[in-house]
């Protein structure tokens, strides 16, 4: 599916465009969301329900946050691969901001997911007031936490979250080269 015209970009990389998700965008990240391999650390795929109503919750963070995930758009031909951005969660009691990420299982292992979620780091420490970004990681979805470690972060603790342990990846602003 191209860009819709109305979508707003928010970053740029290389190969990729980062910009709010639209409505429109069901079909393209149902292929990512609603993929057993691809969600196999999470509860469960999401049907087209689930789809849109992941949609709906990153629109209002938007509006809420000025963040949510974004839908990650190929540069080349304006297809819709995936997902990554910024949210706010709840790590042991406290807020703190995620870089979270889905890439389309038929392009893994091409450092996209790498080169978006460095891109919202550096986004992160420039445009919002912390000192610490975090990924959540169940402990075996190890290209997850390959990701996390390419991007400058190291294992800060470990947590349990909706019934499993998940492994909370962290940089420091003063860790990395942003403004």
């Amino acid at each position: 599916m191209k860009t819709p015209a109305h979508a707003m970009p928010i970053l740029g990389t290389p190969r990729l465009i980062l910009r709010e998700f639209s409505r429109d965008d069901v079909d393209a990240l149902a292929r990512v969301l609603s993929d057993t391999e691809t969600m196999r650390f999470y509860p469960a795929p999401l049907d087209c329900t689930g789809v849109e109503n992941w949609i709906a919750r990153n629109r209002r963070r938007y509006a809420n946050n000025g963040h949510g995930l974004w839908a990650m758009v190929l540069k080349a031909n304006g297809e819709l691969i995936g997902d990554c951005g910024l949210t706010i969660q709840d790590v042991d009691g406290a807020n703190e901001i995620e870089i979270g990420y889905h890439v389309r299982r038929d392009l893994w292992g091409q450092g996209l997911a790498t080169e978006a979620a460095r891109a919202c780091r550096d986004f992160g420490f420039a445009r919002l007031p912390v000192d610490r970004l975090v990924s959540i990681i169940r402990p075996e979805n190890l290209p997850s936490r390959r990701v996390a470690e390419k991007n400058g972060m190291t294992v800060w603790k470990e947590v349990v979250r909706v019934g499993f342990p998940h492994v909370v990846y962290s940089i420091r602003k003063d860790q990395t080269d942003s403004p």
